[in-house]
C-alpha cells in the first residue's frame, strides 16, 4: 500500500506470536501485522508500510483521504464500489455518478 491507502481492520489472529489482522483497502484485502499497535480492533482504520499497520487514523480522515485520493485521480470511483468496509460504501455513494 505504497500510497498510504487507509486500510479497515476487518478480522485479528495471532500467528506464532505475531498479532495479525485481515485489512479492507478500498476492496482488496491484505494481510496487516499489528505488533506495532497492539492495541487495534475490529473496525479500526489503518496506514501500513511493508505489512505493518503504522498509523491509526479515525475513521473520518479514513473518509477524507479516501475522498482526495479520488479527487487527485490516485483511485478510480469503481474502486471505491460498494461490497467492502465502510469506508469503501460511503465514499463510493458520495463519488459514484
Amino acid at each position: 500500500m505504497c500510497l498510504g491507502v487507509p486500510g479497515r481492520i476487518e478480522r485479528t489472529w495471532v500467528d506464532n506470536g505475531a498479532l495479525m489482522a485481515e485489512a479492507d483497502f478500498v476492496g482488496e484485502r491484505r494481510k496487516v501485522c499489528l505488533d506495532y499497535l497492539p492495541d487495534l480492533t475490529i473496525g479500526d482504520y489503518v496506514i501500513v508500510h511493508a505489512g505493518y499497520a503504522l498509523t491509526r487514523l479515525t475513521e473520518e480522515s479514513a473518509r477524507e483521504t479516501v475522498r482526495m485520493m479520488v479527487d487527485l485521480g490516485l483511485l478510480e470511483a469503481a474502486e471505491t464500489a460498494p461490497g467492502s468496509s465502510a469506508i469503501v460504501e460511503t465514499i463510493g455513494q458520495e463519488v459514484a455518478p
